[in-house]
C-alpha cells in the first residue's frame, strides 16, 4: 500500500505490474536524457558569442530533429503497446470474481460457487481496530488463492465506478449495463488496498477495495467457511 512521503509506485506484486515498473523506469531515463540534451543545447545558445547570420536553412539539422525524435517515439511505444496488449488477456484464469459498483460500497459474486456472495463497505474509522488503516479498510476482503490467475468482471448498479488495485496494476472501469474485465496474478500472499479511481458522488472516497491473497488452501478453507454462512 502507499505510506506517507512515497515518491515512487507501490511495489509490485503481479507480473503485470514489474512490467508497469520496468516501463516506467524506462521511460522516465529517456526523459531525463531528453531533458539534458534539451538544456545543453538551450545553454549553448544563450551562451553562444559567435553567430551566423548568413545560415538560413541547414538541411543536416532538419534532417536530424525530424530523424531522432521519431526514433524515441517508436522506442518508447513498441513496449508500451506490448504491455496495452498484455493488460487486455485473459488467458484460461482459475476462477473468476464479479465486482459490482453501488453508491458507495461494491458487491462481489464468486461465479464459481454457487451462493457466494456479499457486499464491501467502508469500516468507518471509529470501528477500527488496532493495525487497520483509515479509510482503507472494508468489512469483507476478496479473497483469492496466490499465483492463480484470476479473472474479475466489473460493473455497477448506478452510476460510473473504477475497480482499481495499485499494487496489481489493475484498473477498471465499472460502467453501468455493461461488463468490463480485467485478470491478475498474485504473486505473494498478502493483503492489497485500492479504492474507487471515478468520482461517483459525495461518498466517493469511502469505498475502498481489499483483497487478500492467501495460498490455496487456506482459500478452500475460507470458502467453504463462507458458503456455511450463506
Amino acid at each position: 500500500m502507499a505510506h506517507p512521503g512515497q515518491l515512487g509506485l507501490q511495489d509490485a506484486a503481479s507480473p503485470l505490474m514489474e512490467e508497469l515498473l520496468h516501463f516506467h523506469d524506462y521511460t522516465l531515463m529517456v526523459i531525463i536524457l531528453i531533458s539534458i540534451m534539451v538544456a545543453y543545447i538551450m545553454t549553448t545558445t544563450v551562451t553562444a558569442k559567435v553567430t551566423n547570420k548568413l545560415v538560413l536553412d541547414s538541411q543536416e539539422i532538419e534532417i536530424v530533429w525530424t530523424v531522432l525524435p521519431a526514433v524515441v517515439l517508436v522506442t518508447i511505444a513498441l513496449p508500451s503497446l506490448r504491455l496495452l496488449y498484455m493488460m487486455d488477456e485473459v488467458n484460461t484464469p482459475h476462477m473468476t470474481v464479479k465486482a459490482i459498483g453501488h453508491q458507495w460500497y461494491w458487491t462481489y459474486e464468486y461465479t464459481d460457487f454457487e451462493d457466494l456472495e456479499f457486499d464491501a463497505y467502508m469500516i468507518q474509522t471509529q470501528d477500527l481496530t488496532p493495525g487497520q488503516f483509515r479509510l482503507l479498510e472494508a468489512d469483507h476482503r476478496v479473497v483469492v488463492p496466490s499465483r492463480c490467475p484470476v479473472r474479475v468482471l466489473v460493473t455497477a448498479e448506478d452510476v460510473l465506478h473504477s475497480w482499481a488495485l495499485p499494487a496489481l496494476g489493475v484498473k477498471a472501469d465499472a460502467v453501468p449495463g455493461r461488463l468490463n474485465q480485467t485478470s491478475f496474478v498474485i504473486q505473494r500472499p498478502g493483503i492489497f488496498y485500492g479504492q474507487c479511481s471515478e468520482i461517483c458522488g459525495a461518498n466517493h472516497s469511502f469505498m475502498p477495495i481489499v483483497v487478500e491473497s492467501t495460498p490455496l488452501q487456506h482459500f478452500e478453507e475460507w470458502s467453504v467457511l463462507m458458503l456455511d454462512e450463506a
